[in-house]
């Protein structure tokens, strides 16, 4: 997951190990050889406070992209990724915060399987979580659009012969009804990862990865009292005692 500054970054990671399947967060501009030394089977590109329409807003690597592994870019991500690839993101006349009823318009992997109700067309729908400003106006090339909302006409957008596709909602949030299931898709049927790994996996992973820093030299643990700092003061004490 390539985190650009949004708060749902950390849900999307617990949504994904609770699928069994492994994953980190890093910085949107991790560099590119760290990526393939990582040999991810899927990237997570997360949603943002920024806007693609400053001057200074966040980039990951554009070679990203040609790497040929399936990307998933979430609001902001899926922003970013439209504009590097030629599309164009224009500021909304009307922001959407919180719920929002998304159309699916076209077969896709995507969505396969995945609906709340169908509207009187046929469509699919969901209920789904919006938090953003701006709006996809102009697809890239290669791309088209598979769902979306009366204010968002990009709500979801996909190439599928790249396997990269885009979602201006928050799969990651319990108030997207199915998107859980949309990551699972995405997981499973787009990355083709296996289920083979736990979350006590990641505790036993934290406290080899402490041994092995620490060695044989003492450790000084400073708590804050929060939950983060009981959990951290656990693993220490079941790496060292």
């Amino acid at each position: 997951i390539l985190d650009f500054g949004s708060q749902y970054t950390q849900n999307i990671a617990r949504k994904i190990r609770e699928c069994e399947v492994y994953c980190e967060i890093h910085p949107c501009t991790m560099q590119l050889d760290k990526i393939t030394k990582f040999k991810p089977k899927g990237i997570v590109l997360s949603g943002g406070p920024a806007s693609v329409l400053d001057s200074d807003s966040p980039l990951c690597d554009r070679k990203l992209f040609e790497l040929g592994i399936p990307i998933l870019g979430i609001c902001y991500g899926m922003q970013t990724m439209a504009e590097q690839f030629g599309g164009k993101v224009e500021a909304s006349s009307k922001s959407e915060f919180g719920f929002a009823q998304v159309d699916v318009v076209a077969n896709n992997k995507l969505f396969a399987g995945i609906e709340d109700r169908v509207n009187d067309k046929g469509e699919g729908q969901l209920d789904v979580w919006m938090s953003h400003g701006d709006r996809i106006s102009k697809l890239p090339k290669g791309f088209k659009g598979i769902a979306f909302t009366d204010n968002s006409p990009m709500a979801a957008i996909e190439d599928p012969v790249a396997h990269i596709y885009g979602l201006q909602f928050h799969p990651e949030v319990v108030h997207t009804v199915e998107g859980t299931r949309v990551l699972n898709n995405f997981l499973f049927k787009i990355c083709q990862c296996e289920k083979n790994w736990k979350m006590e996996s990641l505790v036993e992973h934290m406290i080899k990865d402490i041994r092995d820093k620490v060695g044989k030299s003492k450790v000084v643990c400073g708590l804050s009292g929060g939950v983060d700092s009981s959990v951290a003061a656990v693993l220490i004490h079941k790496a060292i005692g």
